[in-house]
């Protein structure tokens, strides 16, 4: 009709520019209409070609990894606490009920327990032919139970140290230590050396009982028995406290390592460190718990039983179902080996001294701890300042810390002499 008004022609709604671009990406067309053929990357409130409204970005695949790890580490740390507290109720009830020390439990149930991450970890590792993280986490581990879970667990409260440890255990552990470091002289840990080590676990864990029960024998004569008990439930708790220490540590230490080759960190530093780390966490925890109930006997037999399984079962154990043996590199062999020794060696004089370790002293522990690990990561890094910390450390920490040694044990012996 004319003078009407014409409706306007329909036509396609006009897509917005940022809608057609998305992190640096042009969207497709189609030749012939230049119609837009669709992306993975739509912003949101842009319409499809369907008219629906398009979805929002999906998370990258490398943070989707790292969110996983992170929660694994966190599940981890939880599972290990919660494992230390059953295994130490548990192994407490079955001493009270077998008549057995406490101290002897540590040295024993509790060491077996806690040492089962290393254990787990170091086979898997050898299996796969990673044989140097195997050594490295039974070295690492040594380190930090002594320097970080003694040290932590000293901190909460002054750890007891009954004479046994001192003249029998830890002369024991400084042996085998020494027993280690000359196994690993010729590069390796094979078979038959492997066999000598958990023979001599085997036999050390049948004198330790024995021994226990002689002294608590001989120290409840002319007194009643205490009343016996089911030992079905406390079993149970040593049990179910051990699994959970395996699969947290498992967890954690799985995260852990992800994160630490992530930079690039060689398998004897990582099994120093990360995987030592997470694989003591279990006697951190069964320690910690253990000091914090009053049961400082076995907090201290623990870290001490610990360190003895781990030479002469996790690392006889691994090197004895080890195809090719273990490994022992040269950096282990003329650093690593070393400081567990002397770690293994400064318990005695410090434990010598009045049969205790004081709040002090955990924290000189704690803080070599750190300084270990920290000459690690400069010496991973090569970093320019690896020169000057070896220096500080050779000539000014190591020689005060001697002679401060010396003079608390001098002046012990001198009051032990007066009296």
């Amino acid at each position: 009709m004319p003078g009407a008004a014409q409706p306007l022609p329909s036509r396609p709604a006009v897509r917005p520019a940022a809608c057609h671009r998305r992190q640096g990406r042009r969207l497709a067309r189609e030749p012939a209409t230049g119609r837009v053929l669709g992306s993975r990357f739509r912003g949101k409130g842009c319409a499809s070609a369907e008219g629906t409204s398009d979805p929002a970005p999906r998370v990258p695949a490398g943070a989707r990894v790292v969110m996983v790890e992170a929660a694994l580490f966190v599940a981890g740390l939880a599972l290990l606490t919660g494992g230390g507290h059953l295994l130490v109720t548990g192994a407490t009830a079955l001493a009270a009920r077998f008549g057995v020390s406490s101290l002897a439990i540590g040295l024993t149930v509790v060491a077996w327990g806690t040492s089962a991450p290393e254990l787990a970890v170091s086979l898997g590792a050898v299996l796969r032919g990673q044989g140097e993280m195997a050594l490295g986490n039974v070295v690492g581990s040594n380190v930090i139970n002594i320097l970080g879970v003694l040290g932590l667990s000293a901190l909460i409260t002054p750890l007891v140290v009954s004479r046994r440890l001192v003249w029998h255990d830890v002369p024991v552990l400084i042996f085998l230590s020494l027993a280690m470091w000359a196994l690993a002289a010729n590069g390796l840990i094979g078979r038959v050396e492997g066999a000598v080590l958990f023979a001599a676990g085997i036999v050390y864990t049948v004198l330790a009982i024995r021994a226990s029960r002689r002294e608590t024998a001989q120290t409840r004569a002319g007194s009643a028995p205490p009343p016996a008990a089911a030992p079905a439930p406390a079993i149970g708790l040593v049990l179910a406290g051990g699994a959970l220490l395996v699969l947290g540590a498992h967890w954690l230490v799985s995260a852990a390592t992800t994160f630490a080759r992530a930079y690039g960190v060689s398998e004897l530093v990582i099994g120093l460190t990360v995987v030592a780390v997470g694989t003591s966490l279990p006697e951190a925890a069964a320690s910690v718990v253990a000091a914090a109930r009053g049961e400082r006997d076995m907090a201290v037999g623990n870290v001490i039983g610990s360190n003895i399984f781990n030479i002469v079962n996790v690392l006889g154990l691994t090197a004895l179902l080890s195809p090719a043996g273990v490994p022992v590199p040269q950096p282990a062999l003329h650093f690593d080996l070393p400081v567990m020794v002397t770690v293994a060696a400064a318990c005695l004089p410090i434990f010598f001294v009045g049969h205790r370790i004081a709040r002090w002293e955990g924290g000189v522990f704690v803080a070599y701890y750190a300084a270990y690990v920290l000459f690690l990561v400069l010496q991973a890094e090569r970093h320019t300042a690896l020169a000057l910390f070896s220096r500080a450390m050779l000539f000014f920490v190591l020689p005060l810390s001697v002679v401060t040694l010396l003079v608390v044990v001098g002046r012990e012996i001198h009051l032990r002499r007066r009296a």
